[in-house]
């Protein structure tokens, strides 16, 4: 099997899913002719199997006319290698008897292998927000607890002041926990919403108190606390890792869940850039250390070496300011405040 290495640069065209520049693609050395999906595998890690840069992956991926969604693929499919005007495509074959009509494909949802695993953010994302000071300082609160105490358990009452939105009958209860700040302006961009627990609206608000039920708590409540609606928050399926439409300057990982010291790969990361820079879900960014201080013997002095391209993170949620990535790749232990650019 002939050495499959190309670069490919394209003028400006149409992409089937990104809709922007055709950026190089480069083969790994012996990638199979043929592959057959595996349960277990995804989109992404497919890619990553093909292609240097899986985040390119829309640049290798072939329409087949039998299927109607490409996203979605299946243990048993056939993937193999073509090569259409010197660029490589892969395309599949359906690896099962799939029931169509016009207008839909009916087969069970459940097996569809999305291009990165759910389950790394899903409960992630239920119990995690970054809250601005506004929100904070607008959002409702506890006053008291049933007969004085606050050490609730599921079944208790709480009581509330503020504003309730009507409508909204299920709350979370959150603490402002860390603060996050932009290492370079240092601007606030938002805080940690740390998670006490669930409750439920018992009664309409009466001389600005309302009753609530809790109905979930992670630790104590307590006095000041603050009732946020719960949002509906829909992971989709199909994420579309791609580049950034816009340069990202000055990206820092600021934070890392867990407080751990070390970030490795599916670590979840707190970036100091969000909406207002362009950032949105499947986005991903490339991540970089900074190079080493090294000493010139010939120039008797000091050097900073480049910076040092270490590992890959994808957005999952974007905030206003900020917003959460997992680490799709590193090639060595990262940190906190390691950069993050367009890749």
């Amino acid at each position: 099997m002939k050495t499959r290495s190309l670069s490919i640069w394209l003028l400006l065209a149409s992409l089937m899913f990104s809709g922007f520049l055709h950026a190089a693609v480069e083969l790994n050395e012996d990638v199979p002719e043929t592959y057959i999906v595996k349960k277990g595998d995804t989109l992404w890690g497919i890619s990553g199997m093909y292609l240097r840069e899986p985040w390119l992956w829309p640049e290798l991926w072939d329409v087949n006319p039998q299927i109607d969604n490409p996203h979605l693929i299946y243990p048993g499919d056939e993937l193999y290698l073509v090569w259409i005007d010197g660029q490589p495509r892969l395309r599949l074959r359906r690896g099962r008897d799939v029931k169509l009509t016009p207008n839909m494909r009916v087969s069970p949802l459940d097996l569809a292998i999305p291009t990165i695993p759910l389950d790394e953010i899903g409960a992630f994302l239920l119990r995690h927000r970054i809250l601005a000071a506004d929100e904070i300082n607008n959002s409702a609160y506890i006053v008291a607890g049933d007969q004085g105490s606050l050490l609730s358990a599921p079944g208790d009452l709480i009581f509330g002041r503020g504003a309730f939105p009507d409508g909204e009958r299920a709350y979370g209860i959150y603490r402002p926990g860390d603060t996050y700040s932009d290492p370079i302006t240092g601007e606030l961009l938002g805080y940690q919403a740390q998670d006490i627990g669930n409750a439920k609206l018992k009664s309409s608000n009466t001389d600005a108190i309302t009753e609530l039920e809790i109905n979930r708590i992670t630790e104590e409540v307590r006095i000041a606390d603050r009732l946020l609606p719960l949002e509906e928050r829909i992971l989709d399926a199909a994420f579309q890792p791609r580049a950034p439409e816009t340069p990202i300057e000055d990206g820092f990982m600021i934070a890392v869940d867990g407080g751990v010291t070390q970030i490795g790969t599916t670590d979840i990361v707190v970036l100091n850039k969000g909406l207002r820079d362009g950032l949105e879900v499947g986005h991903v960014l490339a991540v970089y250390q900074t190079g080493e201080l090294a000493f010139d013997k010939v120039a008797q002095g000091n050097v900073r070496l480049p910076d040092v391209r270490a590992g890959l993170a994808m957005v999952f949620e974007s905030f206003d300011k900020a917003s959460y990535a997992l680490v799709l790749k590193s090639n060595r232990p990262l940190k906190v405040l390691d950069k993050v650019k367009n890749p």
